[in-house]
Protein backbone atom coordinates (compact mmCIF):
# COMPACT_ATOMS: atom_id res chain seq x y z
CA UNK A 1 0.00 0.00 0.00
CA UNK A 2 1.31 3.45 -1.06
CA UNK A 3 2.72 5.38 2.12
CA UNK A 4 1.07 8.22 3.60
CA UNK A 5 3.62 10.94 2.81
CA UNK A 6 3.46 9.62 -0.88
CA UNK A 7 -0.57 9.60 -1.21
CA UNK A 8 0.03 14.01 0.56
CA UNK A 9 2.25 14.58 -2.32
CA UNK A 10 0.34 13.44 -5.22
CA UNK A 11 -3.06 14.74 -3.70
CA UNK A 12 -1.56 18.37 -2.97
CA UNK A 13 -0.03 17.48 -6.63
CA UNK A 14 -2.95 16.17 -8.95
CA UNK A 15 -6.64 17.26 -6.79
CA UNK A 16 -7.76 20.74 -7.18
CA UNK A 17 -7.19 22.43 -4.13
CA UNK A 18 -11.03 23.19 -2.31
CA UNK A 19 -10.24 22.02 0.86
CA UNK A 20 -8.03 21.86 4.17
CA UNK A 21 -7.11 18.41 4.27
CA UNK A 22 -6.01 17.16 7.80
CA UNK A 23 -2.45 15.23 7.11
CA UNK A 24 -4.32 11.68 7.51
CA UNK A 25 -4.94 9.09 4.19
CA UNK A 26 -7.93 6.98 6.06
CA UNK A 27 -8.31 3.94 4.76
CA UNK A 28 -10.65 1.18 6.83
CA UNK A 29 -13.33 2.14 9.15
CA UNK A 30 -15.32 -0.23 11.39
CA UNK A 31 -18.12 1.10 13.34
CA UNK A 32 -16.92 4.56 14.91
CA UNK A 33 -13.28 3.53 14.46
CA UNK A 34 -11.19 4.37 11.32
CA UNK A 35 -7.36 3.65 10.71
CA UNK A 36 -5.36 5.36 8.57
CA UNK A 37 -3.09 3.88 5.39
CA UNK A 38 -0.22 3.81 8.44
CA UNK A 39 -2.52 1.95 10.72
CA UNK A 40 -3.39 4.33 12.89
CA UNK A 41 -6.53 4.34 14.65
CA UNK A 42 -9.03 7.08 15.39
CA UNK A 43 -12.06 7.70 16.92
CA UNK A 44 -14.59 9.28 14.08
CA UNK A 45 -16.55 11.95 15.22
CA UNK A 46 -16.90 13.62 12.25
CA UNK A 47 -19.16 11.11 10.98
CA UNK A 48 -17.99 12.00 6.89
CA UNK A 49 -19.89 15.39 8.07
CA UNK A 50 -23.02 13.48 9.44
CA UNK A 51 -23.54 11.13 6.65
CA UNK A 52 -22.31 7.86 7.90
CA UNK A 53 -25.15 7.26 10.80
CA UNK A 54 -24.99 3.62 11.13
CA UNK A 55 -21.21 3.95 11.17
CA UNK A 56 -18.43 2.12 9.15
CA UNK A 57 -18.35 -1.54 7.30
CA UNK A 58 -22.54 -2.31 8.85
CA UNK A 59 -22.95 -5.29 7.78
CA UNK A 60 -26.13 -4.88 6.57
CA UNK A 61 -25.71 -2.23 4.32
CA UNK A 62 -22.25 -3.97 3.04
CA UNK A 63 -24.50 -7.23 2.35
CA UNK A 64 -26.93 -4.87 0.63
CA UNK A 65 -24.16 -2.97 -1.70
CA UNK A 66 -22.62 -6.52 -2.82
CA UNK A 67 -26.12 -7.77 -3.45
CA UNK A 68 -27.47 -4.99 -5.58
CA UNK A 69 -23.96 -4.65 -7.49
CA UNK A 70 -24.42 -8.09 -8.53
CA UNK A 71 -27.63 -8.05 -9.58
CA UNK A 72 -28.70 -4.38 -10.67
CA UNK A 73 -26.68 -1.24 -10.45
CA UNK A 74 -28.11 1.02 -12.75
CA UNK A 75 -31.23 1.66 -14.82
CA UNK A 76 -32.68 5.26 -15.72
CA UNK A 77 -36.01 6.71 -14.49
CA UNK A 78 -37.82 5.58 -18.03
CA UNK A 79 -38.42 2.55 -15.96
CA UNK A 80 -39.75 2.04 -12.01
CA UNK A 81 -37.50 0.69 -10.26
CA UNK A 82 -38.38 -1.10 -7.25
CA UNK A 83 -36.11 -0.37 -4.54
CA UNK A 84 -36.59 3.40 -5.42
CA UNK A 85 -40.14 3.07 -5.30
CA UNK A 86 -40.27 1.15 -1.78
CA UNK A 87 -37.86 3.99 -0.51
CA UNK A 88 -40.08 6.64 -1.57
CA UNK A 89 -42.75 4.84 0.04
CA UNK A 90 -41.06 4.62 3.29
CA UNK A 91 -40.44 8.34 4.20
CA UNK A 92 -43.99 9.33 2.65
CA UNK A 93 -45.23 6.82 5.22
CA UNK A 94 -43.25 8.40 8.34
CA UNK A 95 -43.32 12.32 7.81
CA UNK A 96 -45.35 15.02 6.12
CA UNK A 97 -45.38 14.06 2.43
CA UNK A 98 -46.77 12.65 -0.20
CA UNK A 99 -44.15 12.63 -2.88
CA UNK A 100 -40.50 12.20 -3.21
CA UNK A 101 -37.52 13.11 -5.67
CA UNK A 102 -34.52 11.02 -5.50
CA UNK A 103 -31.07 13.27 -6.85
CA UNK A 104 -27.18 12.49 -6.27
CA UNK A 105 -26.39 15.27 -3.09
CA UNK A 106 -27.71 17.48 -1.37
CA UNK A 107 -27.41 20.67 -2.97
CA UNK A 108 -29.36 18.51 -6.19
CA UNK A 109 -32.01 18.08 -3.40
CA UNK A 110 -31.61 21.86 -2.32
CA UNK A 111 -31.67 22.65 -6.70
CA UNK A 112 -35.26 20.80 -6.51
CA UNK A 113 -36.86 22.01 -4.11
CA UNK A 114 -35.95 25.76 -5.35
CA UNK A 115 -37.42 24.99 -8.35
CA UNK A 116 -40.49 23.24 -7.19
CA UNK A 117 -41.04 25.99 -4.99
CA UNK A 118 -41.08 28.87 -7.76
CA UNK A 119 -42.73 26.52 -10.30
CA UNK A 120 -45.96 26.07 -7.68
CA UNK A 121 -46.10 29.69 -6.85
CA UNK A 122 -46.09 30.74 -10.75
CA UNK A 123 -48.91 28.31 -10.93
CA UNK A 124 -50.56 29.38 -7.64
CA UNK A 125 -50.02 33.25 -8.17
CA UNK A 126 -48.17 35.70 -10.59
CA UNK A 127 -45.08 35.24 -13.33
CA UNK A 128 -42.81 37.00 -10.90
CA UNK A 129 -43.20 35.18 -7.77
CA UNK A 130 -40.11 33.54 -7.60
CA UNK A 131 -38.19 34.79 -4.32
CA UNK A 132 -36.63 32.50 -2.07
CA UNK A 133 -36.08 33.85 1.97
CA UNK A 134 -33.18 32.72 3.29
CA UNK A 135 -31.53 33.13 6.45
CA UNK A 136 -28.03 34.85 7.20
CA UNK A 137 -25.67 31.96 8.51
CA UNK A 138 -27.49 29.31 6.70
CA UNK A 139 -25.91 26.73 4.19
CA UNK A 140 -27.56 24.87 1.33
CA UNK A 141 -24.93 24.11 -1.04
CA UNK A 142 -22.00 24.61 -3.69
CA UNK A 143 -23.89 24.91 -7.05
CA UNK A 144 -24.54 28.60 -8.20
CA UNK A 145 -28.31 28.35 -6.86
CA UNK A 146 -27.96 26.47 -3.64
CA UNK A 147 -24.54 29.05 -3.25
CA UNK A 148 -26.60 31.94 -3.96
CA UNK A 149 -29.50 31.00 -1.54
CA UNK A 150 -26.21 30.48 1.29
CA UNK A 151 -26.20 33.78 2.94
CA UNK A 152 -22.75 34.07 3.59
CA UNK A 153 -20.69 36.17 1.60
CA UNK A 154 -17.25 34.28 2.33
CA UNK A 155 -19.11 31.76 -0.14
CA UNK A 156 -20.15 33.90 -3.30
CA UNK A 157 -16.63 35.99 -3.46
CA UNK A 158 -15.23 35.14 -7.22
CA UNK A 159 -18.45 33.45 -8.38
CA UNK A 160 -20.10 36.29 -9.44
CA UNK A 161 -22.39 37.16 -11.27
CA UNK A 162 -24.38 35.12 -9.00
CA UNK A 163 -28.60 33.93 -9.89
CA UNK A 164 -31.13 36.54 -8.87
CA UNK A 165 -34.14 35.57 -6.69
CA UNK A 166 -32.78 35.83 -3.22
CA UNK A 167 -33.62 37.62 0.08
CA UNK A 168 -31.51 36.79 3.07
CA UNK A 169 -32.57 37.61 6.67
CA UNK A 170 -31.04 37.39 9.54
CA UNK A 171 -31.51 33.61 11.74
CA UNK A 172 -33.95 33.50 14.27
CA UNK A 173 -35.71 36.57 13.70
CA UNK A 174 -39.60 36.12 12.58
CA UNK A 175 -39.87 40.30 12.53
CA UNK A 176 -37.26 40.56 9.55
CA UNK A 177 -39.39 37.66 7.80
CA UNK A 178 -42.33 39.22 8.13
CA UNK A 179 -40.92 42.70 6.46
CA UNK A 180 -39.22 40.32 3.80
CA UNK A 181 -42.28 38.64 2.51
CA UNK A 182 -44.00 40.30 -0.19
CA UNK A 183 -45.59 40.10 -3.79
CA UNK A 184 -42.83 38.10 -5.27
CA UNK A 185 -41.98 35.49 -2.60
CA UNK A 186 -42.25 31.95 -3.12
CA UNK A 187 -40.76 30.58 -0.26
CA UNK A 188 -39.23 30.46 2.79
CA UNK A 189 -35.94 28.27 2.97
CA UNK A 190 -34.63 27.44 6.26
CA UNK A 191 -32.61 24.71 8.36
CA UNK A 192 -33.92 23.27 11.02
CA UNK A 193 -30.93 23.73 13.23
CA UNK A 194 -28.16 26.08 11.29
CA UNK A 195 -24.76 23.17 11.20
CA UNK A 196 -22.32 25.26 9.00
CA UNK A 197 -23.56 28.26 10.58
CA UNK A 198 -22.34 26.87 14.45
CA UNK A 199 -24.82 24.85 15.48
CA UNK A 200 -27.54 27.78 16.16
CA UNK A 201 -30.78 26.17 17.57
CA UNK A 202 -33.84 28.96 16.99
CA UNK A 203 -36.11 29.78 19.61
CA UNK A 204 -39.24 27.09 20.44
CA UNK A 205 -41.25 29.63 18.74
CA UNK A 206 -39.26 30.42 15.84
CA UNK A 207 -40.17 27.49 13.04
CA UNK A 208 -44.00 27.71 14.46
CA UNK A 209 -43.85 31.31 13.69
CA UNK A 210 -42.43 30.85 10.09
CA UNK A 211 -45.10 28.43 9.57
CA UNK A 212 -47.64 30.79 10.35
CA UNK A 213 -46.32 33.44 8.49
CA UNK A 214 -46.16 31.28 5.60
CA UNK A 215 -49.30 30.19 5.82
CA UNK A 216 -50.69 33.72 6.32
CA UNK A 217 -48.98 35.01 2.77
CA UNK A 218 -49.43 31.95 0.86
CA UNK A 219 -46.34 30.90 0.30
CA UNK A 220 -44.19 27.55 0.76
CA UNK A 221 -42.35 26.55 4.12
CA UNK A 222 -39.01 24.85 2.62
CA UNK A 223 -36.85 22.59 5.32
CA UNK A 224 -33.29 21.75 4.16
CA UNK A 225 -32.84 18.95 6.74
CA UNK A 226 -29.79 17.99 4.57
CA UNK A 227 -28.02 17.17 8.11
CA UNK A 228 -31.31 17.64 10.56
CA UNK A 229 -32.52 14.65 9.16
CA UNK A 230 -32.13 11.14 9.36
CA UNK A 231 -32.01 10.58 13.44
CA UNK A 232 -29.01 12.88 13.76
CA UNK A 233 -31.16 15.38 16.44
CA UNK A 234 -32.71 12.73 18.34
CA UNK A 235 -35.90 12.67 16.19
CA UNK A 236 -36.07 11.36 13.13
CA UNK A 237 -36.98 14.72 11.43
CA UNK A 238 -35.68 18.44 12.96
CA UNK A 239 -39.11 19.74 12.25
CA UNK A 240 -40.95 16.92 14.89
CA UNK A 241 -39.13 19.22 17.60
CA UNK A 242 -40.97 22.31 16.93
CA UNK A 243 -44.61 20.18 16.26
CA UNK A 244 -45.07 22.02 12.86
CA UNK A 245 -44.60 20.16 8.89
CA UNK A 246 -42.68 21.91 6.17
CA UNK A 247 -44.29 22.05 2.40
CA UNK A 248 -41.21 20.67 0.95
CA UNK A 249 -38.27 18.92 2.85
CA UNK A 250 -34.60 18.15 1.78
CA UNK A 251 -32.28 14.97 2.84
CA UNK A 252 -29.13 13.30 1.77
CA UNK A 253 -26.28 13.13 3.89
CA UNK A 254 -27.24 10.04 6.10
CA UNK A 255 -30.04 8.91 3.47
CA UNK A 256 -27.40 5.91 1.80
CA UNK A 257 -24.83 5.94 4.71
CA UNK A 258 -22.33 7.33 2.22
CA UNK A 259 -23.41 6.55 -0.93
CA UNK A 260 -24.74 9.80 -3.23
CA UNK A 261 -28.36 10.27 -2.66
CA UNK A 262 -30.53 13.44 -2.22
CA UNK A 263 -34.12 13.40 -2.25
CA UNK A 264 -36.50 16.33 -1.89
CA UNK A 265 -40.09 15.68 -0.26
CA UNK A 266 -43.29 17.51 -0.87
CA UNK A 267 -47.00 17.14 -0.01
CA UNK A 268 -49.18 16.42 -2.77
CA UNK A 269 -50.57 20.19 -3.68
CA UNK A 270 -46.94 21.48 -4.06
CA UNK A 271 -45.24 18.48 -5.60
CA UNK A 272 -48.11 18.21 -8.79
CA UNK A 273 -46.25 21.83 -10.23
CA UNK A 274 -43.84 19.13 -11.53
CA UNK A 275 -45.24 17.39 -14.58
CA UNK A 276 -42.77 15.11 -17.13
CA UNK A 277 -40.34 16.59 -18.41
CA UNK A 278 -40.46 19.62 -15.91
CA UNK A 279 -37.17 18.06 -13.84
CA UNK A 280 -35.40 15.20 -14.08
CA UNK A 281 -31.73 12.94 -12.67
CA UNK A 282 -29.55 10.24 -14.86
CA UNK A 283 -28.68 8.76 -11.52
CA UNK A 284 -30.80 10.22 -9.40
CA UNK A 285 -32.96 7.05 -6.99
CA UNK A 286 -31.20 4.61 -9.14
CA UNK A 287 -31.53 0.52 -8.03
CA UNK A 288 -28.41 0.68 -6.21
CA UNK A 289 -28.16 3.85 -4.34
CA UNK A 290 -31.75 3.46 -3.14
CA UNK A 291 -31.17 0.03 -2.26
CA UNK A 292 -28.27 1.01 0.07
CA UNK A 293 -31.01 4.02 1.30
CA UNK A 294 -33.92 1.40 1.87
CA UNK A 295 -31.37 -0.81 4.03
CA UNK A 296 -30.19 2.29 5.88
CA UNK A 297 -33.55 3.64 6.97
CA UNK A 298 -35.20 0.53 8.00
CA UNK A 299 -32.16 -0.31 10.08
CA UNK A 300 -32.49 2.97 11.57
CA UNK A 301 -36.36 2.84 12.54
CA UNK A 302 -35.51 -1.13 13.47
CA UNK A 303 -32.96 -0.09 15.86
CA UNK A 304 -34.62 2.92 17.04
CA UNK A 305 -31.48 5.25 16.29
CA UNK A 306 -33.20 8.09 16.52
CA UNK A 307 -34.10 7.75 20.32
CA UNK A 308 -30.33 6.37 20.50
CA UNK A 309 -29.16 9.47 19.74
CA UNK A 310 -31.03 11.49 22.06
CA UNK A 311 -29.62 10.01 24.74
CA UNK A 312 -25.85 9.70 23.78
CA UNK A 313 -26.40 13.40 22.50
CA UNK A 314 -27.25 14.40 26.05
CA UNK A 315 -24.15 12.69 27.65
CA UNK A 316 -21.90 13.81 24.64
CA UNK A 317 -23.13 17.03 26.06
CA UNK A 318 -22.97 16.75 29.43
CA UNK A 319 -19.81 15.80 29.12
CA UNK A 320 -17.96 18.32 26.87
CA UNK A 321 -20.01 21.19 29.45
CA UNK A 322 -17.87 19.57 32.09
CA UNK A 323 -14.51 20.01 30.20
CA UNK A 324 -15.86 23.75 29.64
CA UNK A 325 -16.38 24.29 33.11
CA UNK A 326 -13.21 23.24 33.86
CA UNK A 327 -11.31 24.86 31.06
CA UNK A 328 -13.62 28.55 30.63
CA UNK A 329 -10.18 29.91 29.30
CA UNK A 330 -10.40 27.12 26.51
CA UNK A 331 -13.96 26.99 25.81
CA UNK A 332 -17.12 29.27 25.97
CA UNK A 333 -19.85 27.25 25.24
CA UNK A 334 -21.91 23.81 24.21
CA UNK A 335 -24.52 24.06 21.94
CA UNK A 336 -26.54 21.04 20.56
CA UNK A 337 -29.15 18.76 20.33
CA UNK A 338 -28.75 14.69 19.77
CA UNK A 339 -25.95 14.03 18.13
CA UNK A 340 -25.44 17.63 16.44
CA UNK A 341 -23.20 19.21 19.11
CA UNK A 342 -21.24 22.16 18.51
CA UNK A 343 -18.53 23.76 21.90
CA UNK A 344 -17.45 27.28 21.32
CA UNK A 345 -13.59 27.50 21.34
CA UNK A 346 -11.24 30.25 22.23
CA UNK A 347 -8.18 28.90 20.66
CA UNK A 348 -8.46 28.25 16.59
CA UNK A 349 -10.58 25.18 16.29
CA UNK A 350 -8.20 24.40 13.58
CA UNK A 351 -5.48 24.19 16.68
CA UNK A 352 -7.82 21.97 18.76
CA UNK A 353 -7.96 19.38 16.09
CA UNK A 354 -4.17 18.92 15.35
CA UNK A 355 -4.28 18.46 19.59
CA UNK A 356 -6.52 15.71 19.38
CA UNK A 357 -5.46 13.89 16.66
CA UNK A 358 -1.63 13.85 17.63
CA UNK A 359 -3.17 12.22 20.90
CA UNK A 360 -3.98 9.01 18.70
CA UNK A 361 -7.77 8.67 18.95
CA UNK A 362 -10.46 11.40 17.37
CA UNK A 363 -10.46 14.64 15.53
CA UNK A 364 -12.62 17.04 16.95
CA UNK A 365 -15.71 16.97 14.59
CA UNK A 366 -18.86 16.43 17.09
CA UNK A 367 -20.99 14.25 14.28
CA UNK A 368 -20.18 11.00 15.24
CA UNK A 369 -22.56 7.96 13.92
CA UNK A 370 -25.45 7.50 15.72
CA UNK A 371 -24.39 4.22 17.08
CA UNK A 372 -21.44 4.97 19.03
CA UNK A 373 -21.49 4.00 22.03
CA UNK A 374 -21.08 5.69 25.92
CA UNK A 375 -17.47 4.24 25.99
CA UNK A 376 -17.00 5.97 22.68
CA UNK A 377 -18.52 9.48 23.97
CA UNK A 378 -16.56 9.55 27.11
CA UNK A 379 -13.16 8.38 25.43
CA UNK A 380 -13.52 11.18 22.74
CA UNK A 381 -14.44 14.07 25.32
CA UNK A 382 -11.35 12.84 27.85
CA UNK A 383 -9.47 13.48 24.30
CA UNK A 384 -10.86 16.67 23.76
CA UNK A 385 -10.19 17.65 27.32
CA UNK A 386 -6.56 16.79 27.22
CA UNK A 387 -5.91 18.60 23.85
CA UNK A 388 -7.83 21.85 25.67
CA UNK A 389 -5.69 21.90 28.61
CA UNK A 390 -2.82 22.58 26.07
CA UNK A 391 -4.68 26.20 25.55
CA UNK A 392 -6.05 27.00 28.83
CA UNK A 393 -3.42 28.17 30.63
Amino acid sequence: MTDTKTLIEWADKHLMTTAKRAPVALVRGEGVRVWDSDGKEYLDFTGGIAVTALGHSHPKVVGTMREQAATLLHVSNLFYIPQQTQLAKLLCDHSFADRVFFSNSGAEANETAIKLARKWAKEHGASDRGDIITMRGGFHGRTLATVTATAQEKYHHGFEPLPGGFKYVPFNDLRAVERAIDSHTAAVMVEPIQGEGGINIPDDGYLPGLRKLCDEAGVLLVLDEIQTGMGRTGRLWGYEHSGIEPDIMTLAKALANGVPIGATLATESVASAFTPGTHGSTFGGNPFVTAVGLTVFTTMMEERLPERAAATGRLLREQLEAVRARQPKAATAVRGRGLLVGMDLVPPVGDVISACRQRGDNTLRLAPPLVVDEASVRRAVEIIDQALAGFGR
